[in-house]
């Protein structure tokens, strides 16, 4: 039996003279740091999204934590966020030195539950930090009341939300800033690590571009600290160019994907994906749900079928936090998801016959364990 998991196969092979031409114009130019790849990179993304600035960095942990630095968050500051999130989020406000605040997460689409932003602000909060999580945006309109009432910046997690929209507003273009992962399984992924942030803000764009260059505005000259080496590879740049011209061929084939499961799937005992009013889903991950998660994962993989939990510890319950303030919070919603949630196989080569084999087994399965 086959063992059905993701690979880069399929993609490449259809990209492969444009990845590979874009490698060799890189080798060729001899400029392989901060060259003219990145510079246009960073005008075309910053571009597609109709903001002022974007800064290419090393990954999207970095893209978080230089966005916070940037607007001058640290020790003794709160982050507000949700601990339902890859973990990176909630290493790189820590790694600025402030202080996560989670709150909890909405049942039906898993994104910050923006009911609970209000009392979760204290006097030392400093910023939102909404997570538009497996490919659809966080309601953007009761964050910007809150911050705005209190005074508060808005970092945008955009790490699983390339080309997402909520009410034709694209993912990124609300906060001070937004971070952005292209790791090679995103929406808009290069070929290794790589990352972004875009903001509006002349002074932030101005101090990433300190930040992510050891605290330098010129070469051999520290202008200020904190400095990190965080600069977007050069190649990477020019991948991530020629692929920003699909991202919209990639979603459609994400979306196709994600009403083939909804179609499928849908007099079965799963929870489905819910999108929120007002926003166009990106369908970075397909996230399902069923009480008996495991059984059901566990079913799969004797059909050759492996599957992914995204994610199953919430943040705050890792033994890396458990020192923190944040690991005292009470999530109910958040834990009792991370016991049912799982994501099936979600990318744009998927091929409707290795889809519906997927299908086929998981209703097999189903059937199975609900009879037990």
């Amino acid at each position: 039996m086959t063992t059905l998991v993701w690979s880069y196969e399929d993609e490449y092979n259809a990209e492969r003279d444009d990845i590979l031409d874009a490698v060799d114009s890189v080798f060729s130019s001899g400029q392989l740091i901060l060259g003219p790849s990145v510079s246009a990179f960073e005008k075309e993304f910053a571009g597609f999204h109709g903001v002022r600035d974007c800064v290419g960095v090393d990954n999207g942990t970095n893209a978080v934590k230089l966005a916070l630095e940037a607007l001058g968050i640290g020790p003794g500051d709160e982050v507000i966020t949700v601990s339902n999130t890859a973990a990176p989020t909630v290493v790189a406000i820590a790694g600025t030195g402030a202080t996560p605040k989670f709150v909890d997460i909405d049942p039906a689409t898993y994104l910050m539950d923006t009911a609970r932003l209000t009392d979760a602000v204290t006097e030392r909060t400093r910023c939102v930090l909404p997570v538009h999580l497996y490919g659809q945006c966080v309601p953007m309109a009761p964050v910007v009341e809150v911050a705005e009432a209190h005074g508060l910046d808005i970092v945008e997690d955009c790490a699983q939300a390339h080309g997402a929209r909520q009410h034709g507003r694209l993912a990124g273009t609300t906060g001070a800033a937004a971070a952005f992962s292209f790791y090679p399984t995103k929406v808009l992924g290069a070929y290794g690590d790589g990352g972004a942030t875009l903001t509006d803000r002349e002074d932030v764009a101005k101090n990433l571009r300190r930040l992510r260059y050891y605290g330098m505005e010129e070469r051999y000259h520290v202008e200020a600290l904190p400095g990190h080496n965080s600069r977007l590879d050069e190649v990477q740049a020019e991948i991530l160019r020629r692929k920003l011209r699909r991202l919209e061929g990639y979603i459609a084939a994400r979306r196709r994907v994600a009403d083939r499961y909804r179609e499928g799937l849908a007099d079965t005992a799963l929870v489905l994906p819910e999108t929120a009013p007002g926003n166009d889903h990106v369908h970075y991950l397909y996230v399902v749900r069923h009480p008996a998660r495991d059984a059901v994962i566990d079913g799969l993989r004797a059909h050759g079928i492996h599957l992914n939990v995204s994610y199953p510890w919430p943040v705050h319950t890792m033994a890396g936090f458990a020192h923190t303030e944040a690991a005292e919070v009470s999530l109910p919603v958040t834990e009792r998801l991370a016991g049912e949630i799982f994501s099936l196989p979600m990318y744009p080569s998927l091929a409707p016959d290795r889809q519906d084999r997927v299908i086929e087994s998981l209703r097999k399965v189903l059937a199975t364990v609900g009879a037990l």
